[in-house]
């Protein structure tokens, strides 16, 4: 007989090993197992919260004002990010205080290079994304419903005391579009404002300007995905647009959050050196010479498998011209032990950060300052006081 699985099947597999390696992170055997049955996990969304970011409409539907997809959706119905229900009229996450995926994860692999170097980044994601994107490499929970994954009961403050249990100074919402369960980041992001950490978040950065300028209230820094630097690319790859996304860098700065961007390089997609010069030239502009970029390398993926890997070259050349352009911190990512994964001080050129895979080694920088000539070095380097 033919063996056959359906794709919520398939999904569901994929889920129930994301959680488990999720569990093996958080709750190693070594540690108390009081926390492994606080979170225990369960097929299927646990429970829901009234979103504040929906307008009524006719009718019993709701129009979603969370990103600029803008969804207009009927009873019974959810949104392209597939978290988001209209249950008479009202309209509910469904991952609120249920993440599929918690990890330990150091933050370089964010990446952030500029915040709290050599620390540890407590690390959740929900199922669900308002992308769809061809190389997307975490799919099986990005394109899933939280109905497909196994999910923690994870409520905020458990989030926060876990993240001081296993001596993180960070907690990161990854893995997936973190704004579709900004409900759940916002809850966070107030009870850990009390508390030595710092939130933050790698994000498409397709989000409206009301609810990015809530998460701007409890965001330290974020990484976001700048995927390339034309509509048509972000249409055909993305499903998305790119506008909402380099307004979103504008806020970002004008509110102050220590913003890094990532442009991955896909060969023949938006590997055009033109066009990359224009980005720089843009964010140069926009942003200021020390917005750190990591330029980061293709590796086959979701419906990406046929094309080969970034060639190195080709993320040399785009580091070239970004630093041509005037920026002070470039990175070559997703290629180990590569100098360009270094951070040198713009100034004097001292060596201050090494990176060899995630062996980080502070070597020139203390308290934000190259310990060589004095330069201030732009990021978080320390927490902040109580």
């Amino acid at each position: 007989m033919e063996d056959r699985i359906t794709r919520r099947h398939f999904l569901g597999r994929c889920g129930h090993s994301i959680a488990i390696c999720a569990s093996a992170a958080l709750f190693p055997p070594c540690m108390s197992s009081r926390p492994a049955r606080a979170a225990a996990i369960q097929r299927g969304f646990i429970g829901k919260k009234l979103s504040p970011y929906f307008t009524p409409l006719d009718n019993r539907m709701i129009r979603c004002e969370l990103c600029p997809h803008g969804c207009e959706v009927g009873p019974g119905e959810r949104g392209l990010c597939r978290v988001r229900e209209n249950i008479n009229g009202q309209y509910y996450s469904l991952v609120y205080a249920n993440p599929c995926a918690v990890h330990i994860d150091p933050v370089e692999k964010k990446p952030l290079y500029h915040v709290l170097p050599a620390n540890r980044a407590f690390s959740i994601a929900t199922a669900g994304c308002n992308f769809d994107c061809k190389f997307c490499q975490n799919w099986e929970i990005s394109q899933a419903t939280p109905d497909d994954t196994y999910n923690y009961s994870l409520p905020p403050d458990r989030v926060v005391s876990s993240a001081l249990q296993y001596n993180s100074r960070l907690i990161a919402s990854t893995y997936v579009e973190p704004v579709i369960f900004i409900e759940y980041m916002l809850e966070i992001g107030r009870l850990a404002k009390s508390e030595p950490l710092l939130n933050v978040m790698h994000s498409n950065g397709f989000v409206n300007e009301k609810p990015l300028n809530d998460l701007c209230d409890i965001l330290d820094a974020a990484c976001i995905d700048l995927k390339g630097f034309t509509e048509e690319y972000y249409h055909s790859m993305t499903e998305g647009s790119l506008e909402p996304v380099l307004t979103t860098l504008k806020v970002l700065k004008t509110r102050r959050v220590h913003t890094e961007i990532v442009n991955l390089i896909v060969p023949d997609k938006n590997d055009d050196m033109e066009q990359i010069r224009a980005m720089c030239q843009w964010i140069y502009k926009e942003l200021g010479p020390d917005t750190p970029l990591h330029f980061s390398r293709f590796y086959p993926r979701y419906k990406l498998k046929s094309i080969p890997p970034t060639p190195v070259s080709t993320l040399e050349k785009a580091r070239e011209v970004a630093m041509n352009q005037g920026l002070h911190f470039v990175y070559i990512g997703n290629v180990p032990e590569h100098p360009g994964g270094h951070t040198y001080c713009p100034h004097c050129e001292t060596l201050l950060i090494r990176r060899i895979g995630y062996r980080v080694n502070v070597l020139g920088i203390k308290n934000g300052k190259c310990q060589s000539c004095g330069r201030s070095i732009a990021g978080i380097w320390q927490l902040p006081a109580a």
